[in-house]
């Protein structure tokens, strides 16, 4: 086995929107739409669509930074540029946290449709589903973009299923019913962030992407965009059809939906494409945590064996199998939202100091080459990264206490490697 190495450059502008559609799309509609109901009422859209605008905000940040650094190693590179190497470390180890997490998550998902069909038990089922994910991630990254496409265009599909057999249901309920208030479409919203979590992933592809400087910010939007339109439809759809109490009901929100407007049947079907769905959101952040783990050990940030890259399939198959071991381990308690919630701790502090980073840099390094660029000055200073970041701490309020100290606890272990790995040097 290689130790460091180059990752072979086999993506192009399809390969990497679609991967980061599929990423999306299978983290929160399938595996959260009725924790966020229960919350939010028929306004569950409303909430969607609060996360669409900040996730938009933070978005274009992580657009520019991938076109001035179109590393795998992403907000490591960015927050060291702009803040020193500890603060690089803590990024990084936040998105490493995130990652792990989310695969959890959304193999709880998983595992929870499988519960349906076949009344095994979702945890053991998550633990396969992570198993065989890691064994295709080692494989090859063009493996795996293909797998994610196929996966893609099906989860995909499942969704506009849902919206078109909303159709006849639309009008039938209060779409601005709100059990809990306010407060709880702001709750939701902090929830349901974690649909939107994916977009990040996308730029840990970039040294296996061709022109990464101008394809990944393109397909980035891309990705997000597409995901927007098609969460705010199938949202309303949802509640036309059940309702909130329906939806907060059932651990597989679309199986009932379909299963509400044309029966049993078609509930098997759309359990198999959430199924889908929901796998490939799982190797899809498998893959990208790795690269990131992959790319913080070239650079002595964490141990060796992270870096060494497979001499035949060219991917960084030890940090594969680490992040797929660790998710494996988070899946073991079976509480989604609360795995959830604290993945979204470790977003939202991180988008925060991505978005400073975009802020920050514009002053420090104003000549640095931007092949794109954040839209919308004030007196030279970026107004979309201002909002992020904004948006990150108030979506942070949001999360129960329990979980953010879950959060604290992770980042002082980060702070603690960090020590070990950095000498506590800048």
């Amino acid at each position: 086995m290689e130790r460091g190495g180059r990752l072979k450059r086999a993506l192009g502008l399809p390969e990497v929107t679609l991967s980061g559609i599929g990423i999306i799309l299978g983290a929160g509609i399938y595996a959260l739409m009725g924790e966020a109901a229960g919350l939010a009422g028929n306004a569950v859209w409303v909430a969607f669509g609060i996360s669409a605008v900040m996730a938009a905000c933070t978005g274009l940040s992580y657009a520019e930074l991938s076109s001035m650094f179109p590393r795998a190693s992403a907000e490591y590179i960015y927050a060291g540029r702009a803040f020193g190497r500890t603060a690089a470390f803590l990024v990084g180890w936040l998105i490493l946290a995130s990652g792990v997490l989310s695969a959890a998550t959304v193999a709880l998902g998983f595992g929870g449709y499988v519960a349906g069909l076949t009344g095994i038990q979702a945890v053991p089922a998550a633990l396969i589903l992570i198993a065989g994910l890691a064994a295709i991630g080692v494989y090859g990254i063009r493996e795996t973009a293909l797998f994610a496409i196929a996966m893609t265009l099906i989860e995909a599909g499942g969704i506009v299923f849902v919206i078109v057999i909303g159709l006849p249901y639309l009008g039938s309920v209060d779409y601005f019913a709100m059990p809990k208030g306010l407060s709880g479409v702001f709750e939701a919203s902090a929830l349901v962030f974690f649909a939107y979590m994916g977009f990040e992933e996308m730029v840990k592809l970039a040294e296996e992407t061709r022109e990464p400087e101008k394809t990944i910010p393109r397909a980035l939007i891309l990705a997000l965009a597409t995901a927007v339109v098609l969460y705010m439809l199938v949202t309303v759809s949802a509640v036309s059809v059940l309702g909130w109490e329906g939806l907060a009901a059932t651990p597989a929100p679309f199986a009932a939906i379909a299963e509400a407007a044309l029966g049993g049947s078609a509930a098997l079907i759309i359990s198999l494409v959430a199924l889908c769905a929901t796998a490939n959101t799982s190797l899809l952040l498998i893959v990208s945590t790795s690269r990131l783990a992959w790319g913080m050990a070239g650079d002595g940030a964490l141990p060796a064996p992270l870096a060494r890259v497979h001499p035949a399939f060219r991917t960084p198959w030890v940090a594969v199998v680490a992040a797929a071991a660790i998710a494996a381990a988070f899946t073991l308690p079976g509480r989604i939202t609360y795995v959830a919630n604290a993945t979204n701790f470790a977003l939202f502090l991180t988008f925060a100091l991505v978005n400073a980073t975009v802020v920050f840099l514009r002053f420090r390094e104003p000549d640095t080459p931007r092949p794109f660029r954040v839209p919308l000055d004030v007196l030279e200073v970026p107004l979309m990264p201002v909002l992020g970041i904004i948006f990150s701490f108030f979506l942070l309020l949001q999360i129960e206490a329990g979980v953010v100290l879950l959060g604290i606890g992770i980042l002082l272990l980060g702070w603690g490697v960090s020590r070990v790995y950095r000498g506590g040097g800048e």
